[in-house]
């Protein structure tokens, strides 16, 4: 029972995941198949650039949440059943269940069952994952992926440079100012798979940003005046 029920935890944080926001609100809102227009990708960036930045970021919004649902709700499903497993990581076994059901929401947004298994670049859903888990180091790497954004425009710059700069916030908070954080050595290895799995995702991006050809946001919402 004890093992159905990871699976199920599992399972389930892949299929919330796996729910093709952009490909939705880009049908609802404008009749579209986001897949057609743009980068091509189901995001919430193509949908900012294609339709609007007001439905760009709702669906960024709703992609993070999923990764929301995954870690705080949907992991509790844990506590059904007394499960008895190896932990290797110093957190309890519970926290435990909430990163492999956020790193599952990851993996369904980027790889959705619903869209023929072409889905997003997973910012967004790594984000609401994150936050639940590392809060504060989460808003020291937004800060760096608005900085990026305001002198680079590329939104793929940013999102790379702030999975990256995630691992490296957690390592400077707790070695050089001794923070004292919870699960510190798992957060860090998980922390820079993300990294990794966000540079993946975003390989056709850097090559468009080394040969000049990535598109720029002219415009940063909320903003008056143009970067231009």
């Amino acid at each position: 029972m004890s093992m159905f029920t990871i699976i199920l935890i599992l399972l389930l944080s892949y299929l919330v995941g796996s729910i093709p926001t952009a490909l939705i609100i880009s049908k609802k809102i404008a009749g579209i198949d986001i897949r057609n227009y743009g980068s091509g990708n189901v995001g919430g960036t193509n949908v900012f650039r294609v339709i609007g930045w007001k439905y760009g970021l709702l669906v960024i919004l709703l992609d993070a949440f999923k990764g929301v649902i995954a870690v705080v709700f949907i992991a509790r499903l844990f506590f059904l059943t007394d499960i008895h497993f190896d932990n290797p990581t110093p957190f309890d076994d519970f926290t435990f269940v909430q990163l492999l059901a956020g790193l599952m929401a990851i993996f369904g947004h980027v790889f959705t069952v619903f869209a023929g298994f072409r889905g997003g670049k997973g910012m967004a859903t790594a984000l609401g994952m994150a936050v639940s888990l590392m809060a504060i180091d989460v808003l020291i790497a937004a800060a760096i992926f608005i900085l990026m954004l305001i002198k680079f425009r590329y939104v793929s710059l940013g999102s790379i440079s702030a999975a990256i700069a995630l691992p490296i916030i957690l390592f400077i908070r707790e070695k050089i100012f001794h923070v004292n954080i919870p699960g510190y050595e798992t957060l860090i290895i998980f922390s820079i798979l993300i990294a990794l799995f966000i540079v993946y995702t975003h390989r056709s991006n850097i090559k468009r940003i080394i040969q000049g050809t990535e598109n720029k946001i002219k415009r940063i919402p909320l903003l008056s005046k143009k970067l231009d």
